[in-house]
């Protein structure tokens, strides 16, 4: 079946390797593999309904759930902050939907003016507690950039420090990190490494039979190794509550 049939247009997939470095206040690392979309908001992808189960993009699953479509989500919180792409491309990483589930510790928007100049990129965090929150970050020449924590993640590291950024826009490679700041040291660190497919049925079918069920994967590996952590003796941080930003109401 050709592209064109199945709505995969300006879509990739990439094979990915992740890792996670927790330095203090004990040491612990873990990595696992799995697969990303890197899709045009423009052009969303739609597979035929027998395999809208190996992914489907929802606006519900992002910002604040109640936009039409995911360019919607994003333009009204962009709106929010006296931002305006009149028009420009928007690139999103991120899985989709698998079986009806998914989990997106991390979705990254690449946000470009209509001339092509990357405006900036907008990373969307999510908890395991259901809880959303989306920094504005702007990149320099070499793709990082540097924002305060303002949102509870793990439960064992407080609300407070900077997140230092690398994220170049993906080309052929993905290449991505995340580091927590605190005084004294970087607590922990998060990468993304991995290589472009070409969005086809086949790809996909390849990537879903590698990784059965990948968004329900990657959501009970984080909680398994939080238990662990907690097993180790780590104190877990009071939970403040969470008021939804501007634009995600």
């Amino acid at each position: 079946m050709r592209r064109s049939r199945v709505g995969l247009r300006g879509a990739s997939l990439y094979a990915c390797e992740v890792t996670h470095v927790r330095t203090a206040p004990v040491r612990h690392a873990f990595r696992h593999r799995t697969y990303l979309w890197l899709i045009d908001l423009d052009h969303t992808p739609r597979l035929p309904l027998p395999l809208r189960w190996l992914a489907h993009f929802d606006p519900r699953d992002h910002f604040a759930g109640t936009a039409p479509t995911l360019r919607a989500g994003l333009e009204r919180w962009l709106a929010a902050r006296d931002i305006e792409l009149d028009g420009g491309r928007v690139r999103m990483l991120a899985h989709a939907r698998v079986l009806g589930y998914v989990f997106n510790p991390l979705t990254l928007y690449w946000c470009h003016d209509r001339d092509g100049t990357l405006r900036c990129v907008v990373a969307e965090v999510h908890n395991t507690y259901g809880e959303r929150h989306c920094y504005l970050m702007r990149p320099d020449a070499d793709g990082t950039a540097r924002t305060a924590k303002e949102f509870y993640v793990s439960p064992f590291f407080p609300v407070d420090g900077d997140y230092r950024m690398r994220l170049p826009e993906p080309g052929d490679r993905l290449s991505l990190t995340v580091r927590l700041e605190r005084a004294g040291g970087r607590p922990f660190t998060a990468t993304v490494r991995g290589v472009r497919r070409p969005a086809a049925l086949r790809t996909l079918c390849a990537a879903a039979a590698s990784h059965p069920w990948s968004t329900a994967v990657v959501s009970a590996r984080i909680r398994t190794q939080g238990i662990r952590l907690f097993l180790r003796g780590l104190p877990v941080q009071p939970r403040p509550r969470h008021r939804p930003q501007e634009g995600m109401e």
